[in-house]
């Protein structure tokens, strides 16, 4: 993958589009997180996303399949106050250049 800075963003939101799918969230929720902690458009999320459902289509079909099953759970695996302080954490970690490791 080339160096551009749209590159860098791109893989920086599809690692935190990862993050999201760890903690069994919908696109939507996705997106509204990165939306409101990481200042990141909910197009531009919505659009990396869009490419790794085409990327991995077998997963995203096992994925959207178990995400339907635990929906109708009676609770969820990490409570949204859980998930919120992850995503400020992983996006901290993002942003923070010196804690990042070197691919």
């Amino acid at each position: 993958m080339d160096e551009s800075p749209a590159s860098y963003i791109h893989l920086q939101v599809h690692r935190l589009i990862e993050e999201c799918l760890v903690l069994k969230m919908s696109k939507e929720e996705c997106m509204e997180a990165l939306s409101k902690h990481a200042n990141i458009k909910p197009a531009v999320t919505s659009t990396v996303w869009t490419e790794l459902e085409k990327e991995n289509p077998g997963f995203f079909q096992v994925y959207y399949h178990n995400h339907r099953t635990s929906s109708s759970a009676p609770a969820p695996s990490t409570p949204p106050a859980g998930r919120e302080r992850r995503i400020k954490a992983l996006i901290s970690n993002y942003s923070d250049p010196a804690s990042s490791s070197s691919d």
